[in-house]
């Protein structure tokens, strides 16, 4: 059997193999199979970085934000493409990277409010 680190790096090398296109998945069967491939060998990898319990939250963070759930996904893939894990990641483990997610992701909002002037005002009735 392989070490964990020499597995991650075959599971990576097929990962980056597959073809990159974002075109509509109703086409081409052969396109279908590759992102079937891709979410095999991502849900492969995640499997070997996550426990359970962090498995589950990212799970169900993926049915309410799959776009910061599919960062998170990158995140870990990229952790362990260059072997910046020591070993499975927790839970807690993963609320941290969330909350660096989170940071980086996060939209500033700012309200302006436009005073408009109006003829009729109070400052007029002062006798």
């Amino acid at each position: 059997m392989f070490p964990v680190s020499v597995w991650f790096r075959i599971l990576l090398s097929h990962f980056e193999m597959l073809p990159r296109k974002f075109e509509d998945p109703s086409g081409d069967p052969s396109q279908q199979e590759a992102k079937q491939r891709e979410a095999e060998i991502r849900n492969t990898i995640l499997a070997q970085v996550l426990d359970q319990a962090a498995r589950a939250r990212l799970s169900n963070l993926a049915l309410v934000k799959p776009d910061k759930a599919k960062a998170v996904e990158n995140y870990l893939i990229q952790m362990a493409r260059f072997g910046q894990l020591a070993g499975k990641v927790s839970e807690q483990g993963l609320i941290e990277i969330l909350e660096k997610v989170s940071q980086q992701t996060e939209k500033k909002t700012t309200v302006k409010f436009n005073r408009r002037k109006v003829l009729d005002s109070d400052e007029e009735d002062d006798y």
